[in-house]
This record gives structure tokens, sequence and C-alpha cells, in this order.
């Protein structure tokens, strides 16, 4: 994932998640995260993206069903936004800056952060975030080679 800030290298986990990183695969293949806000970023917590809105109001159309597994929400993980039903994901999702224990079993764990962690971490917060930072393209590794 190349944002503004930089180089993002993510690790998805279809052992724990493979419905959700199927669709996401299919987001970034049409192109859809390019261009995207990171629209809600906290200090301490996570930042947010996905939403083609730019307001954490929408998404690609598609509602999946959860997929809570064993993956802990710690530093560098990312996991999809829901709204209170838990099988509200869509195309948002969020990396967490810390530890978010809180989280873990409430919703799905489909990546790792594997480098680029410090230009996650030069995102700019807001709730909403001024001048927002942004995914320049998300792109599937084995779309690369």
């Amino acid at each position: 994932m190349e944002t503004t800030q930089g180089q993002v290298v993510i690790e998805m986990r279809p052992d724990l998640a493979p419905g959700h990183v199927a669709r996401i695969k299919e987001l970034a293949r049409d192109g859809f995260y390019d261009g995207i806000v990171f629209h809600r970023v906290i200090e301490g917590f996570m930042a947010q993206t996905g939403c083609p809105k730019g307001t954490g109001t929408g998404g690609s159309g598609k509602k999946l069903p959860a997929e809570f597994n064993a993956g802990k929400h710690l530093r560098g993980t990312c996991s999809m936004a829901r709204a209170q039903d838990p099988n509200s994901g869509d195309s948002q999702f969020f990396i967490c800056f810390d530890n978010a224990s809180f989280l873990d079993g409430q919703y799905t764990v489909w990546g790792q952060v594997l480098s680029g962690m410090e230009n996650v971490d030069k995102i700019k917060r807001g709730e909403p975030v001024v001048n927002p930072d942004k995914i320049v393209s998300l792109k599937v590794a084995a779309d690369l080679a």
C-alpha cells in the first residue's frame, strides 16, 4: 500500500479471515482503495480508511459475514471496521497504532503490517481529519510480479 506518507507492506492472513482477505484483494484489484483518505485517526489507537465518501459512512456495498478469530489487536494489526451489527464489515479497515486488546474477538483481524509502520505513525490525526492523508494505491503483491 502506497500512502501519502510512504509505503506500508501488509501481510494478509487468509488463515484467519479468508472471506475478508478475498474481498480486500478483489477491491484492491479493482482500484477501489486508490485515493481513499484516512478519515478517522485516533492517537494511540488506530488509523481508519476504506470509505469512498471519506466520512466513515460509505462502503463498497457488499456486507461481509464476521470472521472473528484468534488474531490479536496489537501494534500494526489490520482489522475490519464495522457498525453495531457484527456482519456489517464492508470495505473500511483500520491499522492499530498500539495494543487494542479490548477489540479482540469482536472485530475481524485480517492482516499485519510487515514494514512501513513508521509511515502509518505519520498519518495525520483527527475525527474528522483536516487535509487527510490517503491511500495513493493499494496493490496485491502477487499482482506486482
